[in-house]
């Protein structure tokens, strides 16, 4: 096999694409549009719960509201549920008979700081539990120090440890430091395999922005021009609003196409948006806000 150079990669024009991202925050939705909208983004999270004190109740509460976000009303399910590999069996079992996957970290989450063995191996056990998607952090001291063949090689390792699981990529780019580094580090991901790349674990202040999030739809755009590959995108961390995920639908309308709204191609990583949107559902139903202390937390 030879080794992995990485390709001729544009520049990022900071100033352009940080006015560009802004120009989205700018956009609307008509009133008899929003109910769609709101339905839309519900398909597209990837609801999440990653923390040391996660229980398995924890993870069968948030399931079920993943399953049936506001029992009597006519809504979708969201598109995952994203725990810790331990509790990947408990989440199988949960969403049993729904269209809801179930999805996990991988690869010594977050910091990526192991072993290449036991990140396969990680790997092949979280799929082997019953997860459909791998969201995996790639090495970003190697990326740092321009060793990119090692980040190449361990992510296609990794694919090919998912088996028959979807690949999401986490880039981490709140660490990479330039968005040319967002640019390269997400044409890696895509030669080595990755089905998404993720910008963010959310386990770090700064999580997914609109700029970068704008460079990795490019990326993914110039991607399928040069090859025909259709490349997933999930921003993760920093959204928590109805109104910011209108914004993130708009910049992916505009930037890919209508072929790229949908949940098999685009999810939002959160824990507190589910219940924004479910608040402004409501006010769109009624007329009126709800308080929050009416929506669960799990």
């Amino acid at each position: 096999m030879c080794p992995y150079v990485l390709p001729p990669v544009p520049s990022v024009d900071q100033v352009q694409a940080e006015l560009r991202a802004s120009s989205f925050r700018k956009r609307s939705i008509k009133t008899s549009a929003k109910k769609q909208a709101l339905r839309l983004i519900l398909s597209m999270i990837d609801l999440t719960t990653l923390e040391g004190m996660d229980t398995p109740d924890k993870v069968r509460r948030l399931c079920r509201k993943g399953r049936d976000p506001l029992p009597g009303e006519d809504l979708p399910s969201v598109g995952a549920i994203c725990v810790y590999p331990t509790m990947v069996s408990v989440a199988k079992e949960a969403l049993a008979g729904s269209s809801v996957k179930v999805a996990s970290v991988a690869t010594a989450f977050p910091s990526g700081q192991t072993f290449h063995e036991l990140k396969i191996e990680e790997t092949r056990r979280t799929v082997a539990a019953g997860a459909d998607e791998i969201d995996m952090v790639i090495s970003r001291g190697a990326f740092l120090a321009g060793d990119y063949g090692r980040v190449f090689d361990e992510i296609a390792a990794i694919k090919q440890a998912c088996g028959p699981a979807h690949l999401k990529v986490i880039l981490e780019t709140g660490e990479l430091g330039t968005y040319d580094q967002v640019r390269r580090a997400s044409r890696i991901a895509m030669d080595a395999g990755a089905d998404f790349i993720k910008t963010s674990t959310g386990k770090i202040s700064v999580a997914a922005t609109m700029p970068v999030t704008l460079v990795m739809l490019e990326a993914i755009r110039d991607f399928y021009l040069e090859t025909g590959r259709i490349i997933g995108m999930k921003p993760a961390g920093g959204i928590r609003t109805a109104k910011e995920a209108w914004h993130y639908l708009a910049m992916v309308k505009e930037t890919l196409g209508d072929t790229w709204l949908t949940n098999r191609l685009f999810r939002i990583g959160a824990s507190s948006l589910l219940n924004d949107v479910l608040m402004q559902w409501r006010r769109l139903s009624s007329g009126r806000y709800q308080s929050p202390v009416y929506f669960s937390e799990d």
